[in-house]
């Protein structure tokens, strides 16, 4: 260390060893109360006064807008050049359209009736090799009946099995008497079916 620094350190030390002499020494310590007496002194803020309020500022008045008037334009009026009056053509009156009437719908057709009681149209009798060799079946016949109410032609449309029980009743039924078909009050000829039975019983 500098012994300039040395020496303020030991001249600090010695100051404070002498003050510590003289406090503790008790007729020193009096004197120097004494000497300087300890004052107190209270600090009072200063009084703060609310502030004043201000007068409404007042707004600047609006300055009046003036009005503009706009005059109204004239245009000029045209009239419009008279037009001659157009002749009225009067067409000529349209011929007369004939329209055909329709045909009326044909008149319903009513079938054959070949089961009238009164026809007594008699049953295929039943074969009697058919019979022994236990024949059975049913056959369906169609059959042309013209105006007059009899059989023009008869066709096996489904057959029984047995060929003989076929011919059997596709030759009893050409005997047979039949009611023509009809449109209406007129007689027409048509086809119909009609079914046969061979049955055996016990």
């Amino acid at each position: 260390m500098r012994p300039d620094r040395i020496g303020l350190g030991v001249t600090l030390a010695l100051h404070a060893l002498a003050a510590a002499a003289l406090l503790a020494y008790e007729p020193a310590r009096k004197a120097l109360l004494a000497a300087a007496p300890i004052m107190v002194e209270l600090i009072v803020p200063p009084k703060v006064e609310p502030p004043k309020p201000q007068p409404p500022t007042e707004l600047p008045k609006p300055k009046p807008v003036a009005k503009i008037v706009q005059k109204p334009i004239e245009l000029p009026v045209l009239a419009a050049p008279a037009e001659a009056p157009s002749p009225v053509v009067v067409p000529p009156p349209a011929a007369p359209v004939v329209v055909d009437a329709a045909p009326a719908p044909p008149a319903p057709l009513t079938q054959p009736i070949f089961n009238a009681d009164y026809l007594d149209n008699p049953a295929p009798p039943y074969p009697a090799l058919s019979r022994r060799q236990g024949e059975q079946g049913r056959v369906i016949l169609r059959v042309l009946v013209n105006v007059r109410g009899t059989a023009d032609e008869v066709q096996v449309r489904t057959s029984s099995g047995s060929p003989r029980l076929d011919d059997t009743a596709r030759e009893t039924v050409l005997r047979w008497k039949f009611v023509p078909a009809k449109r209406g009050a007129e007689a027409v000829p048509a086809w119909v079916l009609i079914p046969i039975s061979f049955r055996l019983e016990g």
